[in-house]
């Protein structure tokens, strides 16, 4: 089979990061936009990525292209289109659709006329007039912008983020996706401590067990994809094989995670068993104020309160002063905070090495990157940047 026109979505300000996961798994021609990474991968690379990518939101299938400033050129554009290739005689196909800056802006007649148009040129190849839609789903996506129309297919199914491991989420649980995306900014390497000292429900602690030991990320999940005959089960099963050939579940690992609240690191400590990496962890009960650590050189990555309820903003103020103080105690560190807190820099009383504008759900966020000295030679440890 010819390779396939693959479309990684991305969270707002990790498009960047999402391209490094795509060129890693070795695919190329990859392109990067606005909440979306495109490339080229054969019919396999729908199973490796969905198992692989830690950042991206989605996999998707690209149908097609095409400029339409009406309904007749929408309609003729999308019948063009090889859904036999693609979609069995009883697929089950519902449109979904958005439209931004676009002469067709009403997006259910767009839908509308995309599911005739489907109908229309599965009618030629299959010769029957009504189709039962009773088979494996498939999750038709067609996004107008500026009047051009991208149409595409969802391979993933439920988000990227679903690793499978997390019972039920803390108060605000950080999405698995920004906080695996957290740690690759970080450039943290496994032979480094790294700790966050507000885990919740354990997710940056847990994320990072899955890189230091090299686990894909989707390995404990199903994928929408794996019911369509054109991607057969083999293909399913070598990607897997292949993902648990390179797992390193042995990897020695420096992370550790904890919290004030007993109630969150025991959910952590749940979650960390279900993900299978329990035993590269150390989660504990312990107050920010008494943050420590034997390694000399290492990474803090958080995502402290926001202060984003009323009543909260004078308690999160304190923290951000206090974290000040509690990182002074480590010269030799790198810290990564992730905040929407307005005036951080000042709180905290240093001006960050660099930051980055990212989304955590609806909210905007900064994420402060503290980089500390390099780690001399004899230290054994990776570069802190």
């Amino acid at each position: 089979m010819q390779k396939l026109d693959l479309i990684a979505t991305a969270p707002f300000g990790l498009e960047a990061v999402v391209a490094r996961e795509v060129k890693e798994l070795g695919y190329g021609e990859v392109t990067v936009e606005n909440g979306k990474v495109s490339f080229k991968a054969g019919a396999e690379g729908v199973c490796r990525s969905n198992l692989w990518l830690r950042t991206a939101d989605r996999v998707h299938l690209k149908m097609g292209e095409f400029k339409a400033t009406s309904f007749e050129e929408l309609f003729q554009g999308i019948r063009e289109l090889p859904w036999e290739d693609i979609l069995p005689e009883n697929a089950a196909f519902p449109v979904q659709g958005k439209s931004v800056k676009s002469k067709l802006f009403s997006v259910p007649h767009c839908q509308a006329i995309v599911k005739k148009a489907i109908v229309e040129r599965m009618k030629n190849k299959y010769r029957r007039e009504w189709f039962p839609e009773d088979g494996a789903l498939y999750h038709v996506e067609v996004s107008l912008l500026k009047d051009m129309v991208t149409v595409t297919l969802d391979t993933s199914g439920v988000g990227l983020h679903k690793r499978g491991y997390r019972g039920r989420a803390g108060e605000a649980p950080l999405k698995e996706t920004l906080a695996a995306g957290m740690i690759l900014l970080s450039r943290w390497h496994p032979d480094t401590a790294l700790i966050d000292p507000f885990c919740g429900s354990g997710t940056i602690p847990i994320e990072a067990a899955f890189l230091g030991m090299n686990l894909a990320p989707g390995l404990q999940r199903s994928f929408i994809a794996e019911n369509w005959p054109f991607l057969p089960q083999k293909l399913w099963d070598r990607a897997r094989q292949e993902a648990r050939e390179k797992a390193s579940p042995g990897t020695i690992l420096k992370i550790a995670g904890s919290d004030l609240n007993p109630e969150a690191v025991e959910l952590a400590r749940q979650n960390a068993a279900r993900a299978g990496v329990a035993h590269g962890l150390r989660l504990e009960n312990r107050p920010f104020s008494e943050l420590k650590s034997s390694e000399q050189y290492g990474k803090i990555v958080c995502n402290p309160p926001y202060g984003e309820r009323e009543g909260e903003i004078a308690g999160a103020k304190k923290l951000y002063r206090d974290m000040g103080r509690v990182f002074s105690c480590f010269p030799t560190w790198s810290f990564y905070v992730l905040t929407s807190m307005p005036g951080f820099e000042k709180l905290l009383g240093r001006k960050a090495s660099k930051r980055r504008k990212l989304y955590n759900g609806r909210i905007e966020v900064h994420y402060y990157q503290y980089f500390g000295p390099r780690p001399s030679r004899e230290s054994g440890c990776q570069a802190g940047r």
